[in-house]
């Protein structure tokens, strides 16, 4: 009834604001231009018709392909089982009914992508035709229909139903909700900031307008001299570094005896629109390292992770370039791009007409919202974080389980107008950092070739944000070491030694090419924590003082920004 109640109420919402929209009272604007879609889908099918050979080609090897696959499938011998979580039930193997299913799909799924990767055209129109692919592939997975899913066929014969009435009940709330579908990920009340999670001890010690600054307790009698200030994106809350304690990253660097710092942004409102880059960089990063060394009586190592180390890059840069390049030891920067030729399927929004449609859309709100992002990244990984709850949460009718990193992922952050503005234009369609002085802050050139301090920069195999070979080619640039990581853009992030998984490549040389580099690297079991704090030791001073008190504190970490909603 409360479903029913609540979804009247939707239809009023969405009948009397279309009225003021019809009216001219309203200014409806999209974050993104729906006739650049139009074109770029057009331009791709133009000059993929202009290759008719090729397309031959396509077609006389999908016939063959077909051929073997009945073949096999009539056999009844079994396929190689697929390195794909959709089908993990052990029905998409064992069961020759469910396995034919699962490799038409997959097989259809090869072939269209083929004939995508015959297209020509820019990288936007490319990424854009690649992009809306994905999402029709990943829709129509078989492992997404009650009737051709094994899981759900075999819940809904021991719940008589049950479990598809209730999951419709979910669909009309998330629906009613206003927010769109799949709106339990994980469990929101499995976690507490400040108790459960973004829980090591410690203190702000400083803040502005744009940022808290946290200071954790020390846990060891001495500490190494160089403290560590990390930097985190704008997008998200920085407590990706401290998740659950056996997760924290914040944790374990207290506990191998470091002393960190870390920027807590503010949550932006109208407030902030006019902020741009250059005010993150030096109201924000740049004073947070006066206020670290103030505090210390040393220069910090920076680390940062994705749009946190381009912000850092670019900080350095600066400090270079205003000859206080000694203000910073070492900077590690872990899937952060500094060059943005390479963005892969990301590329599909970096184009003048969604750009154009977002700055109308940022004039109005005077900032992105989190639920807008947050969208956006789920698209990118639709199959994780869009259509696996779809699935538990629609037609198996199962708890979200809860999840410390999901719960960081959904509590999100704003970004201001002014910032996206000069990001998307300056830094992602025009690739300014990739010149000698192309990019300005506060006046001062930036220059990523004047950066003498030392650089570590930190990639993740299965980022799906940053690509690590986009990632690798920008640390050649910058002239710094490089580790590539395994797993994806955040949970490469998020490995603490005692699990003992992902593993991650080394090697001495640089090549050009980053697959020659991965073919000659030397690749390590476990986590790379314990070799990046090495690296810190090996450019530090080698020196311990006694742990550092945390003095003049304002209030208990997570602080106020971070509980911002």
């Amino acid at each position: 009834m409360t479903s029913a109640f609540a979804f009247g109420d939707l239809t009023r919402q969405l009948h009397d604001a279309a009225e003021k929209m019809m009216k001219g009272e309203v200014k409806a604007t999209m974050p993104f231009d729906p006739l650049a879609i139009a074109r770029a889908t057009s331009e791709f099918a133009f000059g993929l018709a202009m290759k008719p050979a090729e397309l031959m080609e396509v077609q006389l090897a999908a016939a063959k392909q077909w051929g073997d696959f009945w073949t096999g499938a009539l056999s009844g011998k079994p396929s190689d089982k697929p390195r794909d979580r959709r089908f993990a039930a052990p029905e998409w193997q064992d069961d020759a009914y469910y396995r034919a299913i699962r490799d038409a799909y997959l097989l259809a799924s090869k072939q269209m992508r083929d004939v995508v990767s015959l297209g020509e055209g820019n990288a936007a129109t490319t990424a854009m035709a690649s992009f809306l692919l994905d999402q029709y592939l990943n829709a129509v997975s078989p492992s997404n229909f009650a009737a051709t899913n094994p899981e759900v066929v075999k819940r809904t014969k021991e719940t008589n139903g049950a479990n598809l009435v209730q999951g419709f009940a979910h669909l009309i709330e998330d629906i009613a909700s206003g927010k769109g579908l799949v709106q339990r990920r994980t469990d929101p009340t499995a976690f507490e900031k400040g108790k459960t999670i973004a829980a090591t001890p410690g203190e702000v010690v400083f803040e502005n307008e744009l940022f808290q600054l946290i200071q954790y307790r020390p846990t060891t009698d001495k500490v190494a001299a160089e403290p560590l200030l990390y930097v985190p994106p704008l997008v998200n809350r920085y407590y990706m570094i401290d998740l659950v304690p056996r997760q924290s990253l914040v944790k374990w660097l207290v506990d191998e005896g470091r002393t960190v710092f870390v920027i807590s942004w503010v949550n932006p409102t109208e407030a902030h629109k006019d902020k741009g880059v250059g005010d993150y960089v030096l109201d924000g990063i740049v004073e947070a390292i006066g206020q670290v060394r103030q505090r210390t009586g040393a220069s910090p190592d920076l680390f940062a992770f994705c749009l946190g180390g381009t912000l850092v890059a670019i900080a350095v840069a600066w400090l270079a370039a205003k000859k206080r390049a000694d203000e910073v030891n070492s900077a590690t920067l872990i899937g952060s791009l500094v060059d943005f030729a390479d963005m892969r399927d990301w590329s599909a929004f970096v184009h003048e007409g969604h750009l154009a449609a977002l700055e109308d859309h940022l004039e109005d709100q005077g900032y992105i919202d989190s639920l807008e992002l947050q969208r956006l990244f789920a698209a990118m990984r639709a199959n994780d974080l869009i259509w696996s709850s779809v699935v538990n949460h629609y037609l198996l009718d199962r708890p979200a389980p809860p999840s410390d990193l999901l719960y960081w992922f959904e509590d999100g952050a704003r970004i201001p107008a002014a910032f996206l503005k000069s990001y998307n234009r300056d830094l992602l369609l025009n690739n300014k950092l990739s010149e000698p002085a192309g990019f300005e802050v506060g006046g001062v050139p930036i220059d990523l070739g004047l950066i003498k301090t030392p650089m570590l920069v930190i990639a993740l195999k299965d980022d799906h944000v940053s690509a690590w070979e986009a990632v690798y080619h920008g640390a050649r640039d910058i002239g710094a070491d490089f580790i590539l990581g395994g797993s994806g853009h955040n949970a490469g992030v998020i490995n603490p030694p005692a699990a003992n998984k992902h593993g991650f490549w080394t090697n001495d040389r640089q090549p050009q090419d980053a697959q020659n580099w991965l073919e000659t690297a030397t690749r390590l079991e476990g986590s790379w924590w314990p070799t990046w704090t090495q690296w810190l030791t090996d450019h530090g001073s080698k020196k311990s003082v006694p742990a550092r008190a945390i003095e003049n504190g304002i209030e208990p970490a997570p602080g106020r920004y971070a509980m911002m909603k």
